[in-house]
């Protein structure tokens, strides 16, 4: 379990911090939601707040989204499941693959020419990092949000804390 820490206003958009964001909202309904057999059966779209959920899940009730997130959080603590190191294997013995013998028919460049593909390549890496790494935290951001409404869903489904909040 990753325990939560104080974030700093420079480090609000960090990663790290919203893993750890998503995670205490993960743990907070796993620990409020003593019964998850109840969200069987409990449609996503009967509250405004949990449209978001039915867009990305098109049919489903509340406890699989429940278990979804459990798996998200599992993934995002232990790292992501053999299966999916498998398949990354045999795509990068592909693209091994193809640039090698891409490699074997350029070996006759000039190695100025070199020297500029690598800085693009690097500059292309970074753009390619920021890129992917603006996505997780936006897709974070809404696994977060929609922890926490999975966890006020349930409150309100058993009668409990849906006064004023």
């Amino acid at each position: 379990m990753m325990m939560q820490l104080p974030e700093t206003p420079n480090q609000k958009n960090s990663l790290f911090n919203a893993m750890n964001r998503f995670i205490g909202a993960v743990n907070n309904m796993d620990q409020t939601i003593m019964v998850p057999s109840l969200l069987r059966d409990v449609p996503l779209d009967e509250e405004r707040d949990m449209a978001p959920l039915k867009s990305d899940m098109d049919e489903g009730d509340m406890y699989s989204y429940y278990q979804l997130l459990k798996s998200i959080r599992s993934d995002i603590e232990w790292g992501v499941r053999c299966a999916t190191a498998d398949e990354r294997r045999k795509e990068s013995m592909k693209i091994t693959r193809t640039h090698s013998s891409a490699s074997t028919s350029s070996a006759s460049s000039s190695s100025s020419s070199s020297s500029e593909e690598e800085d693009e390549e690097d500059e292309d890496l970074k753009k390619q990092f920021q890129f992917h790494l603006t996505g997780l935290q936006g897709v974070l951001s809404k696994l977060t949000q929609q922890a926490n409404c999975l966890t006020k869903r349930y409150k309100k489904e058993i009668g409990i804390g849906g006064w004023g909040q």
